[in-house]
């Protein structure tokens, strides 16, 4: 799945299959990994797999000391502080959770950008705003250090099997450099353009996400009122128009009443927040939206911030008993 190609970091370097796992780094470049939750903890671990010397940093311990376990390569670490873990690294990836948590492993006390060496890259996966990905770039720049918007979608399941979609804001040295990781975790990556837009990318997808699944929950709770066999319906459709990802992914979950697992909520109402607020400032009409993000907000009043976002037909249909 992920194809050979030049290191850009170091000549003649090349990464290997993640099916081939190596412990020679010595031709890769040094990484540390911030944030070890449901999307970093499976990315660290491909880069490990891959061969890269990887120092991981997250604010709970007990994952880092658990993620180790799982990835004794003989060129693993952990950092105690975001700086202590990029103290050496060529390559910064974080993945936290919003705006306020990246503002705390980059410029916080103990902050990572403190840390980085001079010709560094920075790497941002966190879906967060395009505001701060504009900053981040300025402050990096002013260190001479390269840096790097790239949220991904895919969630938990393309982080594990590493079939990421990564959209990538910054110029396009920047990116080169960024490339051979994206390899390892990714299936599609691509510049969309300066620094920020990546975030704005990734607006986009959670617009249309939001959108979709609204609909994919009309329509199941619709068919299972009108008594068709839901899968029965889906097995038809899927092959026309109306065919997503969500269909095709979540239906049957949605069918069976099951919402423990998953991209949260809590963390959708995140990501729509950003989107609307954005599109406020680009006099962007989004009013579907802003609609589910109010349904969703009825999920969260229902104890669901953590189920999967497909758990909109909850508003719909009663939980099963």
């Amino acid at each position: 799945m992920h194809n050979e190609r030049l290191n850009p970091f170091y000549k003649d370097s090349k990464l290997k299959p993640m099916t081939e796992p190596t412990n020679d780094s010595r031709n890769l470049p040094a990484v540390a990994f911030l944030g070890l939750g449901v999307m970093g903890f499976p990315m660290a671990g491909h880069l490990a797999s891959a061969g890269y010397a990887v120092t991981v940093y997250n604010r709970t311990k007990r994952k880092a000391d658990d993620w180790l376990s799982q990835h004794q390569n003989g060129n693993c670490a952990i950092g105690e502080t975001p700086a202590e873990a990029a103290r050496d690294a060529d390559i910064v990836a974080m993945c936290v959770g919003n705006d306020d948590d990246v503002r705390s492993v980059v410029f916080g006390e103990q902050g990572a950008l403190g840390a980085m060496k001079p010709g560094s890259l920075l790497l941002d996966h966190t879906t967060a705003s395009e505001s701060l990905a504009k900053i981040l770039a300025t402050a990096c720049h002013d260190q001479d250090i390269a840096c790097l918007d790239a949220p991904v979608s895919g969630g938990q399941a393309g982080a594990e099997n590493g079939a990421l979609t990564i959209m990538v804001g910054g110029s396009p040295e920047e990116f080169s450099r960024g490339e051979p990781l994206f390899e390892v975790y990714g299936k599609k990556h691509k510049l969309m353009g300066e620094h920020g837009a990546g975030q704005l990318t990734k607006m986009v997808n959670q617009i249309c996400i939001a959108g979709v699944l609204q609909g994919l929950s009309e329509g199941v709770h619709f068919a299972q009122r009108a008594g068709l066999d839901v899968m029965e319906v889906v097995d038809v459709i899927a092959q026309g128009a109306a065919q997503s990802w969500q269909m095709e992914n979540r239906a049957s979950t949605m069918t069976e009443d099951e919402f423990e697992f998953g991209f949260a909520v809590d963390w959708m109402r995140k990501d729509l927040g950003i989107a609307l607020a954005t599109g406020r400032a680009l006099e962007a009409k989004l009013p579907l939206t802003a609609l589910v993000d109010q349904f969703y907000a009825d999920v969260q009043a229902q104890g669901g911030g953590r189920w999967d976002t497909s758990s909109l037909l909850r508003r719909l249909t009663p939980a099963k008993t």
